[in-house]
């Protein structure tokens, strides 16, 4: 994917609080170690986003460059304005961001699947709280910021994601024998539940293991930044295949504050762990219901789950989601929350939720036997 483009601030800085003469590339160095990216957790040249420093007698030009999608109201861009404007004076401050997606490392030094830059597993140990509902959300929340994203249905037995996306479309098959995505909301998407009519799986575990395994390699996916996997529950077949024969870069768990439901994350985790597969973070779903009459919200699931979980594994909270109709409501008619209330709160939190997962991500090794496209004059 080419470099996406985000935003130019430009910024007129007229207190005059230090003469242009006396600026030096290693004090703007300096002023720019003391801003931290908030999905990183580092400061801009730890992180290494700023690629470089540019000073005259009238500007001030800084390049940023981000590994994860971002959109031009980042918040780091605007702190940098307010931090440099005490010392800048009548000097113009410009800063230009862009972003790039990188293939990174999986598990075990698996190769990466063709036209795939990372796969992104989205488990739980138990059914029932959300797992699908977040995975379509956060897929959507990373295709707004521009990534190119798809959304493998990795449940074989009860698919979910074509109810969620208002969509029973057959996929085409191709001249070369493989499957052509279903595109939804610009998400390429692929589920068994495209292939067979609704009724009962009665499938054997090599058999379930033989389907995950074609529906993604035999899908033609188109240059993705991201592919994020639905898991089913559990930790059996479809995990275990996921962790020896598919590439995983991370996978995030999906549980409800309720003790029985950490018992089952606990396990998920445990597992992935033990396969080597990174875990980038946990997502506490239903939080706390929001009351639909007055807005009042209740912890009906217990408080604290979430981070009791991430404090006992060392590994982040990436967001608490509340349990509220409207998904529930969106979901059955085919159009998530980002679809449906796109500037709403809850769309918002998955927005959030989209940048820390990506941004966690970027943090991890770089997988380097993935060449970088040439460019042809």
């Amino acid at each position: 994917m080419p470099l996406g483009l985000v935003g130019t601030a430009y910024c007129e800085l007229n207190n005059q609080k230090m003469k242009p003469n006396s600026l030096s590339e290693a004090i703007i160095r300096e002023q720019l170690q003391s801003i931290q990216d908030p999905y990183l957790g580092l400061d801009l040249i730890a992180a290494k986003i700023v690629k470089k420093i540019d000073l005259s007698d009238t500007k001030v030009s800084i390049v940023l460059k981000f590994g994860y999608p971002v959109q031009e109201a980042h918040p780091v861009i605007q702190t940098i304005s307010k931090i440099l404007e005490p010392l800048l004076g009548d000097v113009a401050l410009q800063i230009t961001s862009s972003w790039k997606v990188n293939p990174h490392a999986a598990q075990n030094g698996l190769k990466p699947v063709a036209n795939i830059k990372n796969i992104i597993a989205v488990a739980s140990g138990k059914g029932g709280v959300g797992k699908s509902t977040t995975a379509i959300n956060l897929a959507l929340g990373i295709s707004v910021l521009g990534a190119r994203v798809g959304l493998l249905d990795a449940d074989i037995y009860g698919p979910s994601q074509p109810h969620m996306l208002g969509t029973k479309e057959k996929p085409a098959l191709r001249e070369d024998k493989r499957l052509e995505p279903i595109v939804k909301y610009d998400l390429q998407t692929m589920s068994m539940g495209y292939l067979v009519d609704d009724g009962p799986m009665v499938w054997r575990g090599p058999m379930v293991s033989t389907a995950l395994q074609q529906l993604l390699n035999e899908t033609a996916w188109d240059n993705l930044d991201y592919l994020i996997v639905d898991l089913p529950p559990g930790t059996g077949d479809i995990q275990l295949t996921l962790a020896q024969k598919i590439p995983v870069a991370a996978a995030v768990i999906v549980t409800t504050p309720q003790e029985v439901a950490l018992l089952d994350a606990k396990k998920a985790l445990m597992m992935f762990k033990k396969l080597g597969i990174s875990i980038v973070g946990i997502i506490e779903n239903m939080s706390t219901h929001i009351c639909t009459e007055c807005g009042h919200h209740e912890a009906i699931f217990g408080v604290g789950g979430g981070e009791k979980l991430a404090t006992e594994f060392e590994i982040p909270l990436l967001a608490k989601l509340p349990l509220d109709s409207r998904i529930q409501q969106q979901s059955d008619a085919g159009r998530p929350s980002i679809v449906e209330e796109p500037e709403g709160s809850i769309a918002q939190l998955y927005h959030e939720l989209a940048l820390q997962v990506t941004a966690k991500l970027s943090l991890q090794a770089r997988d380097y036997t993935v060449a970088s496209p040439r460019l042809v004059e």
